[in-house]
């Protein structure tokens, strides 16, 4: 918006142009996408398996690295590496009752870290040294399951802290676990070498397990719970890589966007996104009902093994690649966004009431001049009275130097 505003004075020849520009910032809040992706500059070039967000951080945690295999970030686009209570195999991690989870499928009776803020973490004692491949939150307990340690393949626990073990449904390789609706659903596959054979199981408390059939004999790897619909990938299968279900107990197959090897499927802002590990181009996917799903590019070839929804942006982490093993797709963060929005509307309001600040005292000092051109001219004659003689001839009037004589045909006057 331009306001252009004119004010003229005059006292003899006097002419004044005000002109002002005001100027409205207006803050773009482009709603997370999925659809066009960004490359990210990991904290390092660890084996990123699996990212989450909680609290206003992201975190991710590696299989591989020394010292530093958990990363955070307050926007998904700077990272921080950050101290793993052990240099364990950490395969996921997860956010619930203000504190982050992480599970490993290596070490000695402390496959399970905690952490308040993401920052400092500290060993915790699992229920058995089982393949720990994946914990969620829901309902108040933390639940994890495993790839082996049959039948003590899930362990649950109210803080975090301390675990129990629980039998699941049958020796299988449990590879992915969410809650949604009241419902703790697991997914996985057959530890049968190659011949996959779908698996599903749910719980209501997480604790009492019953098997379900899969929509397919795939190797799932992923499963998450959105909009009223639970959706699960696969690493396997011809077309049919996706499945989904409205209570977790039947299962649809579903029509994939390419037969990549889809390992993480995410649920944010009304999309679903799943990213890959395999492909050309086209590591990612997208869908807005988990049934119709389109091919997207991703930001590199990676292998990217988790993908993650939290304050306005998707991010995705990767196995591999040279220092891009993070991807995000949206905007800024949402809390980030928000103080840049609050920081630019201060600084327009300050900037405005400056400018409104000047306006006036310029309109004031502008209203002074005809005053001060009135002054200028009494003084005139008054200094014209102090120091000269008026002489008067009819209607004309001279003056001379004060004690001359008047013009011929002029009369003094006093």
């Amino acid at each position: 918006m331009v306001g252009l505003r004119k004010n003229y004075f005059h006292t003899g020849v006097i002419a004044v142009v005000i002109s002002s520009l005001f100027s409205v910032s207006v803050v773009s809040q482009a709603a997370a996408d999925g659809i066009t992706w960004t490359s990210r500059t990991s904290a390092a070039d660890n084996q990123w398996y699996s990212v989450t967000y909680g609290n206003g951080l992201f975190v991710a945690v590696s299989t591989s690295g020394t010292g530093n295999r958990v990363m955070t970030s307050p926007d998904g686009i700077t990272w921080t590496s950050r101290t793993a209570a052990a240099d364990n195999g950490w395969i996921s991690v997860t956010y619930g009752n203000g504190l982050f989870v992480a599970v490993s499928d290596t070490g000695t009776g402390n496959r399970v870290m905690t952490s308040p803020d993401g920052i400092t973490w500290t060993s915790r004692t699992s229920v058995a040294d089982n393949d720990w491949y994946a914990v969620t939150y829901g309902n108040g307990l933390f639940v994890a399951v495993s790839n082996s340690g049959a039948p003590n393949q899930v362990m649950t626990s109210p803080d975090g802290i301390t675990w129990t073990s629980r039998t699941s449904v049958a020796d299988n390789n449990w590879y992915a676990v969410t809650y949604g609706n009241g419902l703790f659903v697991a997914v996985g596959a057959s530890p049968d070498g190659l011949n996959y054979i779908g698996r599903v199981m749910t719980s209501p408390d997480g604790i009492t397990w019953t098997s379900r059939t899969a929509a397919a004999d795939n190797g799932w790897i992923s499963v998450t719970y959105g909009n009223g619909l639970f959706v699960a990938v696969s690493a396997t299968g011809t077309g049919n890589r996706v499945m989904t279900s409205p209570d977790g107990i039947t299962w649809t197959s579903r029509t994939s966007a390419a037969n990549n090897q889809w390992y993480s499927v995410t649920y944010g802002n009304g999309l679903f996104v799943a990213v890959s590990q395999s492909g050309t181009g086209n590591r990612v996917m997208t869908s807005p009902d988990g049934i119709t799903w389109t091919i997207r590019t991703s930001a590199a070839d990676n292998r990217w093994l988790s993908v993650t929804y939290g304050d306005g942006l998707f991010v995705a982490v990767s196995w591999t690649g040279i220092g891009n093993r993070v991807m995000t797709s949206g905007v800024i963060g949402l809390t980030a966004r928000t103080t840049a929005a609050a920081n630019a509307e201060a600084a327009r309001v300050a900037e405005a009431a400056r400018k409104a600040k000047e306006q006036k005292e310029l309109m004031e000092i502008l209203a002074l001049i005809p005053s001060i051109g009135e002054l200028t001219l009494s003084l005139g004659e008054t200094t014209q009275s102090l120091y000269s003689t008026k002489c008067v001839k009819g209607k004309t009037t001279k003056y001379v130097t004060k004690g001359a004589k008047c013009p011929k045909w002029y009369v003094k006057k006093k």
